[in-house]
């Protein structure tokens, strides 16, 4: 009981006892169909109180006796989450140790006292993925999710091992439930853009990828994320152009090219759209127009030399291959396309020399190419590097060294 009440108590008895003083005269009190009672002012007063202190008294101990019970069940769980983070601190310790068997147990004692601990069921989650105990880290992570539907690990714990056992649909659900969120979460978005890239869902990554753009703040993931926009952008127009979709095709290698003029598949796409729709003419004035733009660069002529050869333009292709040197630009593969060119002449004997060249430069492969952003070496050329996922870098090198210059 509070000391104002004691307080409050005293006075009401101090004045009760004034009253009593001053008041000795007797009432009579007559009970509803029972008898009659004398009684002096102040003990009727007492009568009239006594029922109301009874029921005050009896509500400030109560209160106070539930103060008791809930300080007890402080002070009681203030120790259980003294023991459980202390647990959790040795569990993390083992953990950074790479001592997963003692994470285990000090996670499992955990999860003993305080089945609800979510972090507990994270970390669980983490080591069992770790060891891709696939079905066991689902479960860890469900509970987690259940406990805390809106817990961004959680969600992500799901997404990962969806992704591992390569449940898209299950990965994307998750992906969306995070988004739900948060939804400018780059974690969330990232993990998004794997799970379509892995699909190839080139049109959903255009779209999405906007969106990263939007929210990345750091120039140097802002460039490289820029340059994956242009990726997709071309493997959209690729599918188009397998799909026969030579308008749509076209239009994506042109807004390409818009971009980033030394962009070089984009180049060979349209090449590609233009042999297909049987306009030689166009490509080559397009090449001639790239060529004009970018007179210093050596692959590009290369490029149009081949278009020439292609199309049995036997002068303007040795014209413009032949102001190439072969140390920096296609290799033995420049020597053979050469050869060719003076047989369809007539000329046999530079034609002769140009195969003799090809023997002498030594390289068992007609022509090598080579990534500039990792410095990965292939016999076929391709939009996007096979080993760093990179497009554009593909370019003809004949020194043997392929150094990587291309920051990623």
């Amino acid at each position: 009981m509070g000391k104002t009440t004691i307080f409050l108590l005293l006075v009401f008895l101090g004045v009760l006892g004034a009253l009593a003083f001053d008041n000795r005269e007797m009432v009579t009190l007559k009970i509803p169909f029972g008898e009659t009672y004398e009684m002096s002012k102040v003990t009727l007063i007492l009568f009239s109180t006594t029922p109301g202190s009874l029921v005050v008294f009896i509500g400030f101990f109560i209160r106070d006796a539930k103060r008791v019970i809930d300080n007890l069940q402080e002070q009681k769980r203030l120790k259980r989450e003294a023991k459980t983070q202390k647990a959790y601190s040795k569990a993390m310790n083992a953990i950074l140790g790479q001592r997963e068997e003692d994470a285990r147990e000090a996670l499992a004692d955990i999860l003993k006292e305080s089945p609800e601990h979510v972090d507990a069921l994270l970390r669980l989650g983490d080591i069992a993925l770790h060891n891709d105990n696939h079905a066991t880290a689902l479960d860890y992570y469900k509970r987690a999710r259940d406990l805390a539907p809106r817990n961004l690990q959680a969600l992500l714990g799901l997404v990962g091992v969806h992704v591992r056992i390569k449940n898209w649909q299950g990965a994307l659900r998750h992906v969306e439930e995070m988004l739900e969120v948060d939804s400018d979460n780059l974690t969330a978005l990232y993990e998004k853009q794997a799970i379509l890239e892995s699909r190839e869902k080139w049109d959903e990554l255009i779209s999405l990828q906007k969106t990263i753009l939007k929210q990345e703040a750091h120039e140097k993931e802002k460039q490289r994320e820029e340059r994956k926009l242009l990726g997709y952008k071309y493997e959209y127009a690729c599918m188009s152009l397998e799909n026969a979709e030579l308008e749509k095709s076209e239009k994506e290698f042109h807004a390409i090219l818009k971009l980033d003029s030394a962009f070089i598949p984009a180049y060979l796409g349209l090449a590609e759209v233009m042999v297909s729709r049987g306009e030689p003419g166009r490509l080559v004035r397009d090449y001639l127009s790239a060529v004009a733009q970018k007179p210093e660069d050596k692959e590009l002529k290369f490029l149009l030399g081949q278009i020439y050869s292609r199309l049995e333009m036997v002068d303007d292709a040795l014209h413009i291959l032949g102001t190439l040197d072969a140390g920096a630009v296609g290799g033995t593969e420049l020597f053979r396309i050469r050869g060719e060119l003076y047989l369809k002449r007539g000329q046999e004997e530079r034609a002769l020399e140009e195969f003799r060249a090809a023997c002498d430069s030594g390289n068992e492969s007609i022509v090598s190419y080579c990534c500039e952003a990792c410095g990965a070496r292939a016999n076929d050329w391709s939009g996007r590097c096979p080993q760093c996922s990179e497009w554009n870098t593909f370019h003809v090198d004949i020194s043997g060294r392929c150094p990587a210059v291309r920051p990623r």
